[in-house]
C-alpha cells in the first residue's frame, strides 16, 4: 500500500470515530433533556426526608429519618427545604443555620433538612445538581426560589423578604403580600 492510501484510510478512520461520538454524545443530551422534561422539580418529596435533630449538631448520628408532614388547612407554613450530606463541607457549615432558623423562627418556618447520601431517592423529587441546595416554598408548597451552595443566615432571611414573607420579630405567622 502507498504511504498516501495508508494516509487517508487513518484520516477517515478518524472521521468516523468523530463522527460517532458525536452522535453518542447527542443521543446522551436528548436522553436527559428529555428526562428532566418530564420530571416536576417542584413537587415533594414522597419518601423519606432526613431532619436535624434540635439539640445535636449535623453529623451522622443526628439524621434521623421522618415522612414528609401532610399540609394542613390553615396551619401550614413557608418552607425551607435543605438538601445535603452530613459529611459535606458546605452542608456542615448550614448545619448550625437551619438550626437557628428552625429555632428562631418555629411555628412561622418549617425548616427541614434531607441528607440525600444517606437516602439517596429522597432527593429526586426535587430534581437537585447538587448540593446543599436550598428549595424555598410558600405555605402552599409552591417552589419559590432555589440556590446551590452554601447560603448565609442573612441572606435566606433576605430572599424571604425579597419574596414577600415577613416573619417579624414576635411569635406571630409568616405574612405574605395576599395576607390581611
Amino acid at each position: 500500500m502507498t504511504q498516501e492510501r495508508r494516509t487517508s484510510n487513518a484520516a477517515i478512520k478518524a472521521l468516523i470515530v468523530a463522527v460517532l461520538v458525536v452522535v453518542v454524545g447527542v443521543a446522551l443530551y436528548a436522553k436527559r433533556a428529555a428526562k428532566s422534561d418530564g420530571q416536576d422539580k417542584t413537587k415533594e418529596a414522597t419518601g423519606q426526608v432526613a431532619e436535624v435533630e434540635k439539640d445535636k449538631a449535623a453529623s451522622p448520628e443526628s439524621v434521623k429519618a421522618v415522612e414528609p408532614a401532610p399540609a394542613q388547612p390553615g396551619g401550614a407554613l413557608p418552607k425551607l427545604v435543605d438538601l445535603g450530606a452530613g459529611k459535606c463541607i458546605p452542608c456542615k457549615m448550614m448545619a448550625p443555620i437551619l438550626e437557628e432558623l428552625k429555632g428562631e423562627y418555629k411555628g412561622r418556618l418549617e425548616v427541614v433538612f434531607v441528607d440525600v447520601w444517606e437516602n439517596p431517592n429522597a432527593g429526586d423529587p426535587y430534581g437537585i445538581k447538587l448540593i446543599p441546595t436550598q428549595i424555598f416554598f410558600d405555605a402552599k408548597g409552591k417552589e419559590l426560589f432555589r440556590h446551590e451552595g452554601f447560603f448565609s443566615k442573612e441572606d435566606i432571611l433576605a430572599k424571604w423578604k425579597e419574596l414577600g414573607i415577613e416573619f417579624g420579630d414576635g411569635g406571630g405567622k409568616a405574612t405574605s403580600p395576599g395576607d390581611s
